[in-house]
């Protein structure tokens, strides 16, 4: 009798870089909270558009260290996932619209499209069961248009960090 060599499954459980990523969430989610609290004086004057942003985000941040940190593969993954993904397709479209001036669009709004194309790809994977493809597009998207981009809301004199350095 021959044996069969199986190759192992790749396991699902959170590695290092993925508790690395839901602790830095929590650390931006962190920032962002305090930097809202700071800026209450000025919530009358700021306009829906940015509301919605700020909500998103947030919904986006607390849903990635859950996500990336409970079992996977649950019905409970599955909802929370479709929120986040939710959270981050509205994030960024809204971001579109979340300019200085009508159509005058920066830098950080590349990272605005490559989320709503990459969205639909991550909800795709995981629906075929496409776990690498899945994992890969959720980290991407985590490091790019979480991370990388909440970073840049809190130089230049952006609203976050005008109400938290100020």
């Amino acid at each position: 009798m021959e044996a069969v060599l199986r190759k192992p499954a790749r396991s699902i459980a959170p590695d290092r870089l993925e508790r690395a990523l839901g602790g830095l969430s929590l650390v931006m989610l962190g920032f962002v909270a305090v930097a809202v609290v700071r800026g209450r004086a000025e919530w009358s004057h700021i306009p829906g558009v940015i509301w919605l942003h700020l909500f998103t985000i947030v919904v986006a941040l607390g849903l990635t260290p859950v996500l990336l940190w409970k079992p996977r593969g649950t019905p409970g993954h599955r909802v929370f996932g479709y929120a986040w993904a939710a959270a981050m397709f509205l994030t960024a479209v809204d971001s579109l619209f979340v300019t200085t001036q009508p159509g005058q669009f920066s830098l950080i709004h590349i990272l605005s499209v490559f989320t709503i194309v990459m969205v639909p790809i991550l909800v795709q994977a995981a629906r075929r069961g496409n776990v690498a493809r899945h994992r890969r597009t959720v980290r991407g998207l985590i490091i790019g248009a979480l991370l990388i981009a909440g970073f840049f809301t809190f130089p230049f004199d952006r609203l976050l960090g005008h109400w938290l350095f100020s």
